[in-house]
């Protein structure tokens, strides 16, 4: 690890010594910060909060949750650096996300990165755009997975915690390559062949492969469907997952954005029985704007782990979150969150099948 954060830093000081020459070109006197950040493509976040456990469990645990595991304990969730530039029509383009702090250690993929390293290298890719039709877009590397309604950056989400789905029904990155291309303002699509699910280096010799179908049929509604299909156990080539995902989103008023996430997935020969285990879920979010500063989510979901295979047990899950947001200046959110969960089986603490949070996130864009 930390040959890779020292060529991480070798990388990113000869990125920005490149943007600053770049700048130095186009306005050689009187840059100011937000010159050097466009000129770079570089924007900086920063995310934290604070979680309460109703049972103030002596684990200092949340029972199930990923990225908002801790209880009763300030935590730093994340700091990124992100250089990005759009790739043209016959041009290059590329991303490097760099991450820090608690959700880095939750999120790395396999091959780069151990488990407890509060340093994670997101996002690392390349973009050409083949002049060919409206704009073939081909890209190398590690980026997000395009499957959830949900993002590993809390500000790019309605609510502070994630939920069930995607903490365990989706991946968070993949590695591979990946070509798209838009079809018209109504339909475009991507395909990929990948590693895997969270996989930098293959655990087998068989590869997954996606297929992204993005349909715009009126403007206030938008909708994403995507599949996955490969072998991810070790060592195993024929044993495949498979993964359906869908997201909608629709804003049937001004002020109401609704979206709808469901995800159904199977793996074969995964089951304590020998068979297929299976795992799905569905979430709903309504969100309401007050004003351009203030707004409301509500989200509500079901989880089933029929076969035990992503939570380590066999149940089904529902949680309901309450989110209020206040956006202070333009680059600060904060997000108070009261947040209910359920399990038929005794997963929380204590045995207990409920449990109850409160938390308060702020986020920081630059």
């Amino acid at each position: 690890m930390k040959k890779l954060i020292i060529a991480l830093g070798l990388l990113l000081a000869l990125v920005s010594s490149a943007g600053v020459a770049l700048a130095e070109e186009v306005k050689p006197a009187g840059m100011t910060p937000d010159d050097i950040k466009k000129a770079l493509g570089m924007s900086i976040y920063l995310q934290g909060g604070y979680t309460y456990n109703f049972k103030n469990p002596g684990s200092q645990e949340n029972g199930l949750r990923v990225f908002d595991h801790k209880a009763n304990s300030f935590t730093f969730d994340l700091a990124q650096l992100v250089f990005l530039k759009d790739a043209p029509v016959g041009g290059v383009g590329y991303k490097l996300k760099l991450s820090a702090g608690e959700t880095a250690k939750l999120i790395h993929s396999r091959g780069l990165g151990e488990a407890n390293d509060a340093f994670d290298l997101t996002e690392a890719y390349i973009d050409y755009v083949a002049p060919l039709g409206k704009g073939l877009k081909l890209r190398f590397g590690k980026f997000v997975t395009m499957h959830g309604a949900e993002v590993i950056e809390a500000k790019d989400n309605f609510n502070y915690s994630r939920s069930f789905l995607f903490n365990y029904a989706i991946p968070f990155t993949h590695t591979g390559l990946m070509a798209g291309y838009t079809f018209s303002d109504l339909v475009s699509a991507n395909f990929y062949v990948v590693n895997g699910w969270d996989n930098t280096d293959d655990n087998n010799k068989g590869k997954t492969v996606g297929l992204t179908l993005n349909l715009t049929p009126i403007e206030p509604v938008a909708l994403a469907f995507n599949l996955m299909y490969g072998p991810e156990k070790d060592h195993n080539n024929s044993d495949n997952r498979f993964l359906f995902d869908f997201a909608g989103t629709f804003k049937p008023l001004k002020n109401t954005t609704v979206v709808i996430n469901t995800d159904y997935a199977t793996e074969e020969h995964s089951a304590a029985d020998g068979g297929s285990a299976k795992w799905y879920g569905i979430a709903g979010y309504v969100k309401y704007d007050f004003s351009d500063i203030v707004s409301g989510t509500i989200r509500a979901e079901y989880f089933n782990d029929k076969n035990g295979l992503r939570t380590g047990t066999a149940q089904k899950l529902k949680e309901i979150t309450i989110t209020p947001e206040f956006k202070i200046a333009k680059s600060i959110i904060v997000r108070p969150e009261y947040r209910h969960d359920w399990s038929d089986k005794g997963s929380f603490d204590a045995g207990k099948k409920t449990q109850n949070t409160i938390a308060l996130g702020v986020m920081y864009t630059w």
